[in-house]
């Protein structure tokens, strides 16, 4: 196949936000209820700059991901309506932060390529759809 490899671009933004939980069933002191300040990493990517030469303005990406987060800031997350019945884990956190964010992305023609979820300065997971 003799087509050029479209390039690829990418902007990442970090926010963060602070909230607790209970994780059920998996033993030790997860299980008791404990608060994290979690950091979060959201990419966006497309092939495509805008008029603007941009993929994404940084302002509106923090814009939309400070709306989610300001859903779960200083929460008990079992008790948010999303978390009610399943473990409010890291990795659902991430899921729900993409699930969240990709209709305003992908109405830019853009898409997240990846929520990275940080709950401590040595312990992250990341949502790649």
């Amino acid at each position: 196949n003799n087509r050029e490899k479209q390039a690829m671009y990418e902007v990442t933004i970090k926010k963060s936000f602070a909230a607790a939980h209970i994780l059920k069933e998996i033993g030790g002191k997860c299980e008791d209820l404990h608060g994290h300040n979690f950091l979060v990493e959201v990419t966006v990517a497309g092939e495509r700059l805008n008029d603007e030469e941009l993929l994404i303005d940084f302002r509106d990406l923090k814009r939309w991901t400070n709306e989610i987060l300001d859903e779960l800031d200083h929460k008990y997350l079992n008790e948010v309506e999303a978390f009610r019945d399943i473990n409010p884990s890291s990795e659902r956190v991430a899921k729900y932060i993409h699930d969240r964010l990709a209709p305003q992305v992908q109405a830019v023609n853009l898409r997240v390529a990846c929520v990275t979820v940080w709950e401590s300065d040595n312990a992250r997971v990341a949502y790649r759809p």
